[in-house]
């Protein structure tokens, strides 16, 4: 492989390719026998062509902030190597007239957005780790992100893909045409495919003017029912919502006693808050009457307990410093069982009343922390171990935690998997809740595109 693609694009040595050897999280180790870091996109073909013809299978990665194993090779897989985009970085082109960007595979998420703010526009995609994810990984596992209730998921700001085959073919399907009804639209095939169908190395992403103005505001209820009402009352006021977020109490405790030059925003009386944020393109709107008229009226139907509009860029910069560093800070406090769920708005306080009483009759030990995105229905819920207890002793007594709040997701009409996508934790759920024709349906494209089941094995389909 060295003699095609040459030594800076072919690592060997143990000490190099180590880190690509296990994921974000620390969960999933697997040894790739190599790993292959090509600069463009003949380089991407020239590799899985070649690594056809030797048997290799190959595991698509970016920046490798996957939860759920899918960028390390199954421990119990064939010989595999890691096949890095990270390389392949370059912005091919920025297009204010047009809204649109084309990007490569290895672009952070980051870097789109800033490209896009240099050209007078807005790349709206946006998550805790979109420093470090690359455009790649962030379509492959279609992320969602705070932004999902305005903007939509990942997939809904994708025009167009170029993508290597398994056998080595690039499909260009780049075009960056709002219309076009000339048969499948292919691209969906491969965004939250996780690498198991091809290798994406470049896309056409969507940009929308920037918003000029923004109005956050922390909210505290009782209960997710009447956040639920809340969420109903901004949005049938005209409130120009950008996102909705639900935090539990105990998240925004366990932030303030381990994240860094966090304030506390108001007094936490309450058990449940909602971080919401209105913006236009255009200084004339007026979002923050607006927001303030909504979170009034909430007020005085009793909807709401307390109202915080910050007044300052450094005010919203810590209410969503809060809500970003959560995920740090809580494995900092102790071990957790992180699910990622979604379901229909509306069954929000369902759902959160039927994990409670879950946690209540099969691991009262534990702790429920829970939030999310509330605007789109996806819920981030963690069981908490007691003070003490190692990852490992928790992973075994929470055992089966994750499923069953699987089911409760996908009993209410809801899904398994929101935003993180499959890898390999979710594929027994998979075999366990996904509709059997659609599994069916999924397996056959997988036969299809790659017969010999060499892109990505062991994640996703069971």
């Amino acid at each position: 492989m060295t003699d095609a693609l040459g030594p800076a694009a072919c690592l060997r040595a143990e000490a190099d390719i180590a880190p690509y050897a296990v994921d974000w999280r620390g969960v999933y180790r697997g040894t790739p026998v190599a790993v292959l870091r090509p600069a463009d996109t003949a380089e991407v073909s020239t590799a899985l062509r070649r690594c056809a013809e030797l048997g290799l299978a190959v595991v698509p990665a970016g920046g490798r902030t996957s939860l759920c194993g899918a960028v390390v090779p199954a421990a119990d897989g064939p010989p595999s190597v890691v096949l890095s985009l990270e390389r392949m970085n370059r912005l091919r082109a920025v297009d204010a007239l047009d809204n649109s960007l084309v990007a490569e595979a290895g672009c952070t998420v980051e870097a789109v957005q800033d490209a896009a703010a240099e050209a007078g526009r807005f790349f709206p995609l946006h998550f805790g780790a979109q420093g470090s994810a690359m455009i790649g990984g962030a379509l492959s596992t279609n992320a969602g992100g705070i932004r999902t209730l305005r903007y939509g998921n990942a997939r809904d700001l994708v025009l167009g893909l170029e993508v290597v085959l398994p056998d080595g073919r690039v499909l260009d399907d780049l075009r960056r045409v709002r219309k076009d009804n000339s048969g499948y639209a292919l691209r969906h095939l491969f965004m939250g495919a996780e690498g198991t169908l091809g290798v994406i190395t470049a896309a056409s992403l969507k940009l929308f003017p920037p918003l000029v103005v923004r109005e956050t505001a922390l909210v505290a209820v009782r209960s997710p029912h009447e956040a639920l009402r809340l969420l109903a009352r901004c949005q049938a006021s005209g409130t120009e919502l950008v996102a909705f977020e639900l935090i539990g109490r105990e998240c925004i405790e366990i932030t303030l006693r381990h994240g860094q030059n966090i304030r506390q925003p108001m007094e936490l009386a309450a058990p449940w808050y909602c971080l919401v944020e209105a913006g236009a393109a255009h200084a004339a709107l007026p979002v923050r009457a607006a927001l303030e008229a909504a979170l009034m009226a909430a007020l005085e139907a009793g909807e709401a307990e307390d109202v915080v509009i910050c007044e300052s860029e450094a005010q919203r910069r810590n209410l969503w410093d809060i809500r970003e560093t959560f995920p740090t800070c809580s494995r900092m406090e102790a071990p957790g069982l992180p699910t990622d769920t979604a379901v229909p708005v509306s069954a929000i306080p369902a759902f959160l009343d039927a994990a409670a009483a879950l946690i209540k009759a099969k691991w009262p030990e534990g702790r429920m922390v829970a939030l999310g995105h509330m605007g789109d229905g996806n819920i981030h819920l963690s069981l908490q171990a007691p003070p003490g207890t190692t990852h490992a002793e928790w992973a075994a007594r929470g055992a089966g935690f994750e499923e069953r709040i699987g089911e409760i997701a996908v009993e209410l009409g809801g899904s398994f998997s929101a935003e993180h996508g499959i890898g390999v934790s979710k594929r027994g759920a998979m075999a366990a809740l996904k509709d059997p024709v659609a599994l069916a349906l999924m397996q056959a494209i997988k036969r299809t595109l790659d017969p010999a089941g060499m892109m990505n094995p062991g994640k996703v389909l069971p």
